[in-house]
């Protein structure tokens, strides 16, 4: 199942993106039957629908990307994993003798890898370029911790990602200011609980409005100005534990892709600022980049960042 199919052909992207953003748009969609229960059979702007056919249609394309995998290692008789990737070893322990794990389980995985990981991440990653185009002093000011840490000619690996304090705090704050999901999985109240002064019924359902909190001014100093800086004296972090920065959840409910995705964002954002200087399209200026956001599952730019990649 090589991704990189469907980045080169500008066709199939562009309904493979289609699919995955229609999907998380229904998901944020109001439903009647979340406010009232004895209603929820009724589908009554065929939300249920659109995101079945949605569904449908995304499993017949990862599915079709197995199948071309399939027929790939069918055909070699020494393949010995030429992409070496996830699919590969997913497709081992489905072979493997006594394997609980089979074919659909496989397509059930890469469907929640697809919806929740992808994205999520890149529209991170979009909102953290934003911020630093939207501030050239702070651009400049990682892009010289990169070459100081790395030298001229050098390359990011996963181990430097440590040693790069103001770039970690990019990300921290891209997560307080763009949270990728603003309302993260619903909870639910085990027994009637007073909080706050109010009472929560059992059964209930909860939703945590993280973005919010990401802005409280009673939380944060200045908490709608993007200030990297707040976090490299702090021991503040977003795995949970910290209930001021939960852009993943926390307790036994957190996002279980949060590994992946601390080391995927910041080793993909220090690439791109590393090996790249960049220019906003159409000769803007940086404070005319349109900062609004689209309300949705997750949290999208209204407009799409457009910048000149320029090869140092």
């Amino acid at each position: 199942m090589d991704l990189v199919d469907y980045y080169d052909n500008n066709e199939k992207f562009r309904v493979f993106k289609d699919i995955v953003f229609g999907l998380t748009e229904e998901s944020s969609r109001p439903c009647l039957g979340d406010f009232f229960p004895l209603l929820g059979f009724l589908d009554s702007r065929g939300a249920r629908a659109r995101t079945k056919d949605r569904h449908d249609k995304l499993y017949a394309v990862i599915n079709g990307a197995m199948e071309e995998r399939i027929r790939l290692r069918d055909s070699k008789g020494d393949y010995s994993g030429e992409y070496n990737d996830a699919v590969d070893f997913l497709l081992d322990l489905v072979h493997e003798e006594s394997s609980e794990f089979d074919r659909h389980d496989v397509l059930d995985l890469l469907m929640d890898l697809f919806v929740a990981s992808i994205d999520t991440t890149s529209s991170t990653l979009e909102w953290a370029m934003a911020e630093l185009m939207h501030s050239p002093t702070k651009l400049h000011k990682v892009r010289e911790e990169l070459q100081q840490s790395l030298g001229k000619n050098g390359e990011v690996e996963e181990s430097h990602i440590s040693k790069l304090p103001y770039l970690n705090a990019i990300v921290k704050e891209t997560l307080r200011l763009h949270p990728p999901t603003p309302l993260p999985v619903p909870r639910k109240a085990n027994d009637d609980v007073e909080l706050g002064g109010f009472t929560v019924p059992k059964n209930a359902q909860i939703l945590i409005n993280v973005w919010s909190m990401g802005r409280d001014s009673e939380i944060w100093v200045n908490p709608n100005s993007f200030e990297p800086e707040r976090f490299l004296d702090s021991e503040i972090d977003f795995k949970g534990t910290n209930f001021e920065l939960i852009p993943f959840g926390s307790g036994r409910r957190i996002c279980p892709g949060l590994p992946l995705a601390s080391r995927t964002l910041s080793f993909m954002l220090g690439s791109l600022l590393y090996h790249f200087n960049w220019k906003i399209a159409n000769d803007m200026n940086p404070e005319d980049i349109d900062m609004s956001f689209s309300h949705g599952l997750t949290l999208h730019k209204a407009q799409p960042l457009l910048l000149v990649p320029i090869k140092v």
